[in-house]
């Protein structure tokens, strides 16, 4: 072979390798970029924006443990979010949470999903920064009717990652009836967890069950019990009532309740009950007169510990003595607030000396909803209020959540998700007068939360956005053909202050809880596992806490 072949043949194996060589390195700077681009492919603009795990503030961490531990919480650990709506009085109430976003210019949301799933997840609570403890398996949706559940799971607060996770039934082995379930923390840390007609106190360290019993159906079947509803008296007592099933009715979760009493069937009596918080042994338990749907509260009242429970067509106060550890209905104090067409009064709430019932807690379609306030001395003492005046021909009322509530500024909530609309009223705390002072236009099936200290109050809101936006609404419900944002606002005006992204649909009836460092966790049954969200000024702008 002649010299100039061999230069050419060299030129040519020279350029092939400096042009692989070139490949490889232009590559290695290329492919990471297209491995980011395919990773957003889905991701709202809040989650690319964020762009990893959001830990919020955490130089407010120990200012807002401080906050907290200042607070009297008997019966609760002391944390930003230890009881499923904040309190045994489940008021919504949550003064210590920080807002990080301006309230006179605009904000950014930023978003971050969990690093793992959580099947069914419907409550979110925390004890120290960093923790968080979740409830799943027990809200079917539609990929999964028949969810094994319900379990409990602590998490890392920011990632979301798994740390662990406690399954405490099946029901396609057990054969009951899985309804949503509270999640609440003790003061000494410890969890009190009820599903079905089952009890049990966990570990909250390592998720090991320590105590287990069964609790009394009453009148009911014991297939057909749900002891959703459990709180925390001041002296530490348990004290827990039951959702029933109706007769008859087969279907799976709480949902269950609204669409076969829709049909006719009959619920029985529910049984309100007390237990002891560390042996879980059942001190005393008494049938109430009728099936008690929604939530009871427990507050102080002269000296005594009451229980305010909403029923099918009254609320009575009953009595917890931790002397004689008995339970007993008052029969001197008794309402009636539904009228004729109007539904199941949803959970009570304290503002001062009264207690506000929502009406139309399963729905109606003949007569709109309103909210009734009682005086805690003289049940004869009463006030309504119709927020959003008279149902229209063709309209569905139906206000699922109970009055969110802020005595110190004299505000209540309203919430009716069938005619989509949030009020706000202002009550005159001594005759009880109610006076409406906004409306939006926002439907929502959840609790209005309120962050914050008094003179800053947020109202922390979810918006929901039909996929098709002439279907029906309760067609829409039903079918979860909805996306769903989370909104900040002023708490006194409603004026917003920010917005999310829209996403999979909140899990009904559930809460966006508040999270160290200006967080906000949002469950979602119908998605993967829960968003954490972070408002924040837009970029070049200063926050206003």
């Amino acid at each position: 072979m002649t010299r100039s072949p061999v230069l050419k043949w060299f030129a040519l194996v020279l350029v092939l390798a400096l042009g692989y060589a070139g490949y490889r390195l232009g590559w290695s700077v290329i492919e990471p970029k297209i491995e980011a681009r395919v990773a957003q492919i889905g991701l709202r603009p809040g989650q690319v924006a964020a762009n990893g795990p959001l830990p919020g503030d955490v130089g407010l961490y120990a200012q807002e443990l401080d906050c907290q531990q200042n607070i009297p919480t008997p019966g609760y650990y002391p944390s930003l979010n230890g009881a499923e709506i904040s309190d045994s009085e489940r008021s919504g109430l949550f003064p210590c949470a920080s807002f990080l976003g301006s309230r006179d210019g605009p904000n950014t949301v930023y978003v971050w999903r969990s690093a793992d799933d959580y099947p069914g997840i419907s409550y979110i609570n925390n004890r120290k920064p960093g923790e968080l403890y979740l409830v799943g398996g027990e809200y079917p949706t539609f990929e999964d009717p028949n969810m094994a559940g319900p379990y409990v799971a602590k998490a890392d607060a920011a990632t979301g990652k798994q740390i662990w996770r406690t399954y405490l039934d099946n029901l396609n082995a057990s054969g009951r009836w899985i309804g949503n379930a509270n999640l609440n923390i003790l003061d000494n840390g410890k969890i009190a967890f009820a599903w079905s007609n089952q009890i049990v106190l966990i570990d909250a360290d390592s998720g090991q069950v320590l105590k287990h019993n069964s609790l009394p159906s009453g009148a009911a079947p014991t297939a057909d019990v749900n002891y959703k509803h459990l709180t925390i008296a001041p002296d530490r007592t348990l004290i827990l009532k039951d959702q029933t099933r109706p007769r008859g009715c087969k279907l799976q979760g709480t949902i269950a309740i609204i669409k076969c009493t829709a049909e006719g069937m009959k619920q029985p009596p529910s049984q309100l009950v007390a237990v002891d918080p560390d042996t879980l042994e059942v001190l005393h338990d008494i049938q109430m007169p009728e099936p008690a749907t929604s939530p009871h509260i427990v507050t102080m009242f002269e000296g005594r510990i009451a229980i305010y429970v909403p029923m099918d067509t009254m609320v009575q106060r009953a009595f917890w003595d931790p002397a004689t550890k008995k339970l007993s209905l008052d029969e001197s104090w008794l309402i009636r607030p539904m009228q004729k067409g109007q539904s199941a009064a949803t959970a009570p709430t304290v503002i001062g000396d009264w207690i506000a019932v929502q009406l139309n807690g399963i729905g109606s379609e003949s007569v709109a909803s309103s909210v009734v306030v009682a005086h805690q001395k003289d049940p004869r003492k009463t006030q309504i209020v119709f927020p959003f005046g008279e149902l229209k021909k063709g309209e569905w009322s139906f206000a699922m959540p109970k009055n969110g509530a802020d005595p110190e500024n004299h505000m209540l909530y309203s919430a009716d998700m069938g005619i989509g609309k949030v009020a706000g009223i202002k009550l005159d705390p001594a005759s009880g007068e109610m006076k409406v002072v906004f409306v939006l236009d926002n439907m929502t099936t959840t609790f209005q939360p309120l962050f914050g200290p008094k003179d800053t109050r947020l109202l922390m809101l979810t918006q929901m956005k039909r996929n098709v936006p002439k279907e029906p609404v309760k067609a829409a419900f039903f079918t979860q053909n909805y996306t769903e944002q989370l909104t900040w606002r002023d708490a006194a005006t409603g004026k917003l202050l920010a917005e999310s992204d829209y996403f999979e649909p909140l899990t009904g009836n559930s809460l966006t809880p508040p999270g160290y460092g200006g967080r906000v966790y949002f469950p979602s049954a119908a998605g993967k596992g829960f968003y954490v969200l972070q408002a924040m000024p837009k970029p070049g702008l200063t926050s206003a806490r």
